[in-house]
């Protein structure tokens, strides 16, 4: 039987929460959650407690929300609650040496990749956008270099060729859980055998932007059709359309290659009850989930019934 560990979690969003869970269910001890500060969000910009937090309050775990873990006081609120272990899971802040030495069994984290190729910010999206055939999660032994330690556990996945960043993030957490469980399991018992990386095969995953999700139509129809699968639902592509209101914003949630289709790029080549062809690079879109300023995603055949003349076939989108 594998020795209950008393566990300090770090993370933050969703993806972090479904981590936080599986260790709750185990018969290890969370005894203490840390997370990011509670951030202004939505409209109204009331304060958002992240997943973690709102999860760990609800099984009464107490939360800790530093600034920084650079600060000593912080680094020795942390070193009193005498974990054995540190599990690490898109916290969102770095972990200086002085916090990676304090428990006994280490730092370890859950990154959703295969180590080390997509290190950093971003890596199912960046995964998804270059067109890899498959993906995972890494379970690691955190050091100072940003994602550089040795592997523990690794656990792969196809990735399937309508996957977008929502569904390889829904199917990274359900094959992180198992791993992380697994390393766990290794430490404890001492048996652990860390793969050290290959840094000459490393890629990094940089962090997107809003203004890197702006459509190029310059591009190949297929690389384009990646990025938009890639970023969604964050931060979702978009281009531009105008009519004699002017110009305004269009965000293209989902599309279909039609590579026997060609034009000038950013043309509308048709626009019908199956979506707007819109010419690429190389290649065409078939725009079949938008949504304009103001409103929901909906289907391009619903935006057509109101909009029609912003996809009048010879428009020219990304202006």
């Amino acid at each position: 039987m594998t020795r209950s560990l008393k566990i300090v979690f770090a993370g933050t969003p969703d993806f972090a929460a479904a981590h936080l869970q599986v260790l709750l269910d185990s018969e290890h001890r969370v005894i203490a959650a840390y997370t990011q500060p509670d951030r202004p969000a939505g409209r109204g910009k009331k304060l958002l407690a992240s997943p973690v937090k709102q999860l760990a309050q609800r099984r009464d775990i107490p939360v800790y929300q530093p600034q920084s873990l650079r600060d000593p006081s912080a680094q020795e609120e942390l070193a009193a609650l005498g974990a054995d272990v540190m599990v690490v899971v898109a916290y969102g802040l770095i972990l200086p040496q002085a916090v990676l030495d304090i428990p006994p069994l280490g730092c370890i984290n859950v990154h959703a990749s295969l180590l080390p190729r997509w290190r950093g910010a971003a890596p199912i999206q960046r995964a998804i956008e270059a067109g890899d055939a498959e993906s995972g999660v890494a379970i690691m032994q955190m050091e100072a270099g940003l994602d550089t330690g040795p592997v523990l556990v690794e656990s792969r996945c196809r990735i399937a060729p309508a996957d977008t960043g929502r569904s390889l993030h829904d199917k990274l957490a359900e094959l992180g859980g198992p791993a992380l469980l697994r390393a766990l399991e290794q430490l404890a018992a001492g048996t652990a055998e860390p793969r050290v990386q290959d840094d000459t095969a490393a890629t990094y995953a940089s962090k997107i932007s809003k203004e890197e999700a702006r459509i190029d139509w310059q591009r190949p129809a297929e690389e384009l059709e990646r990025q938009i699968r890639a970023f969604n639902p964050f931060p979702v592509c978009w281009t531009t359309c105008s009519n004699s209101g002017g110009e305004q914003r269009l965000r293209v949630h989902s599309v279909k290659l039609e590579q026997d289709s060609h034009g000038e790029p950013g043309t509308v080549l048709a626009a019908d009850s199956e979506g707007i062809l819109v010419a690429c690079g190389r290649g065409a879109l078939r725009l079949t989930q938008l949504q304009l300023p103001g409103g929901k995603a909906l289907p391009a055949a619903e935006i057509l019934k109101g909009h029609r003349e912003l996809f009048a076939p010879g428009n020219r989108l990304g202006q």
